[in-house]
């Protein structure tokens, strides 16, 4: 199974619109981030997960031919307002896409998207065609991968992780509940938020990120969902053995 980055930047992306601090106008290529997601890539299937602002970016940059499934961490902007550009994978691949969220995030995609969904309101072509699919706690096989969604806490939202195989990728995080930290433990790979050094309400900072690692124990953490805080060559020097950032374009076999 292999993760490709997407995009491993915050709501804003970074560089972040109308700001000229060091980092935003930073040269360097793994300061550039886009929203984030990633791709799984498996037995020649492509399970994606969330479908951020840049997805069309990201799918352009990356030679991203087909989707089979998109998985849903929850509704918010920056991980669900690309949802439109699925259109084209249907069109030219001749297939429809099934989605999978928790109950409120479906809830909140047909709200956003009612013109996808809405007989009553569609009118001409080029249409989305996604079914949607509400997920509890069990585990499933998408794309010969076993998926587990598991509840992650988002300031007052109850969002959803993936575990996925051995690994699990975590974004928006602000608290773990008992149960997905079960989940959780010695992992070989977990991708988890890190947004920035401040503590934030929604979340996790860098030092809560670390403090979870130490906790969860994976042999290799990859943090991603990153502000315009970070420098990464400067914070990647910094951070413990086993511990990395990710950066757009990333790919990790697991």
């Amino acid at each position: 199974m292999n993760i490709l980055f997407l995009g491993s930047g915050t709501s804003t992306g970074v560089p972040s619109l109308c700001c000229d601090c060091n980092i935003c106008c930073s040269d360097d290529k793994k300061n550039k981030r886009l929203r984030s997601s990633i791709l799984i890539r498996n037995e020649g299937k492509h399970l994606l997960i969330d479908t951020s602002t840049d997805l069309r970016q990201q799918c352009l940059t990356n030679n991203i031919t087909h989707i089979n499934h998109v998985l849903y961490t929850h509704h918010h902007a920056d991980h669900l307002h690309g949802i439109d550009e699925l259109r084209s994978f249907n069109h030219f691949n001749k297939v429809v896409i099934p989605c999978y969220g928790n109950k409120k995030t479906i809830h909140e995609i047909k709200e956003k998207f009612n013109y996808i969904f809405d007989e009553t309101t569609q009118v001409g072509g080029g249409l989305p065609k996604l079914t949607l699919n509400i997920v509890s706690n069990k585990s499933f096989n998408l794309a010969g991968v076993s998926v587990t969604p598991l509840d992650i806490i988002h300031g007052k939202l109850t969002i959803l992780g993936y575990k996925l195989n051995k690994c699990a990728y975590i974004t928006d995080c602000s608290e773990l509940p008992y149960e997905s930290k079960k989940q959780l433990q010695n992992l070989d790979i977990l991708i988890l938020n890190a947004l920035g050094f401040d503590p934030h309400p929604t979340h996790f900072s860098l030092g809560q990120a670390l403090d979870a690692v130490k906790e969860l124990k994976p042999k290799r953490a990859i943090l991603t969902h990153i502000n315009h805080k970070f420098d990464h060559e400067k914070v990647s020097s910094k951070l413990p053995t086993g511990v990395e950032l990710a950066y757009d374009g990333m790919a990790v076999e697991c």
